[in-house]
């Protein structure tokens, strides 16, 4: 009997520890689940769930990435570094990491050209399909990233008399600055009113109007974009009334915008003959002239 009342206490006492880790388990587990919720704060218990917490793919590629990224940064010329830097920053790209991958990828490209001629070799190529492939992993690249910088470039240039616009309409109705800016970046999504978003989170941060239109002027590059941002430095220096500014501005891209698409039109005649030349004029000379040509052929 003793026994008996003996094994059932340590079975209850063993129960009681039990319930009591599983709660304690429980309590953790929603402490950690509520820091995680806040602003994706999370929580590791130690080293080992620290490096599990990072995806598998990353964890494979870090060494190899890292490598290639010591090896850009050692033998890439300094003004090759600021110039793509300045590219990527234009781009929306901020941060050392986007210029991190971008000196992996491209070092990979380079150390993959012997690669390419060895296989291309033994699958015996012809030598115009390697030279070509080659230059595209040499130039590829750069070649891209210009392209996009470019794309943007223009996307902003064409998007600014309308932003323009908006802005000029918000701040006679009434509004500041910054609010006509905040308001129009939202009617009005894409690259530019990307841009004037982060002018805006430097404003916030305690930067002033003059350094943070500088400093988009700078990252930009577009001639029309650094007008804007030299009338607005002007007006806030010399207390001259915004909503001029901006309504002189609007018309002035506007007007820009018009010419520009007015040498694009007159530019598209010579464009056209290098195509009509070498595809369309044969074509046609082989209708006109071709059955002429045959029955001289068949008198003779």
């Amino acid at each position: 009997m003793n026994l008996l009342l003996g094994s059932a206490g340590l079975v209850a006492a063993l129960a009681l520890l039990a319930i009591a880790g599983i709660g304690r388990a429980r309590e953790r587990a929603g402490v950690r689940g509520s820091m995680r919720a806040v602003e994706g704060y999370d929580v590791v218990e130690n080293q080992r769930e620290s490096e599990l917490s990072v995806p598998l793919g990353d964890r494979l590629m870090r060494p190899a990435r890292d490598l290639l990224v010591r090896l850009g940064r050692r033998y890439t010329p300094a003004g090759y570094v600021e110039s793509t830097r300045k590219k990527l920053s234009s781009l929306g790209y901020r941060g050392d990491r986007s210029m991190d991958r971008f000196l992996a990828f491209r070092v990979g490209t380079i150390v993959a050209i012997p690669v390419v001629i060895l296989v291309l070799s033994a699958l015996k190529m012809s030598l115009l399909a390697t030279v070509l492939l080659c230059a595209a992993l040499l130039v590829g690249p750069d070649a891209v990233l210009s392209r996009k910088v470019g794309a943007r470039q223009a996307e902003i240039q064409k998007t600014l008399p309308d932003i323009l616009d908006l802005l000029t309409i918000s701040v006679e109705a009434g509004l500041g600055f910054e609010q006509a800016l905040d308001r129009t970046i939202t009617s009005i999504p894409g690259a530019l009113s990307d841009e004037f978003a982060r002018m805006l989170g430097e404003v916030r941060t305690g930067s002033g109007r003059a350094t943070a239109m500088r400093a988009l002027e700078q990252r930009v590059g577009v001639e029309e974009l650094s007008a804007f941002a030299l009338a607005i430095v002007q007006a806030d220096t010399f207390g001259v009334s915004i909503t001029r500014v901006l309504r002189a501005q609007a018309e002035e891209m506007r007007t820009k915008r018009r010419q520009l698409a007015q040498v694009k039109a007159q530019k598209a005649p010579v464009k056209m003959m290098i195509p009509m030349v070498f595809c369309i004029f044969p074509a046609i000379f082989v209708v006109v002239i071709g059955p002429a040509a045959i029955q001289i052929m068949e008198s003779m």
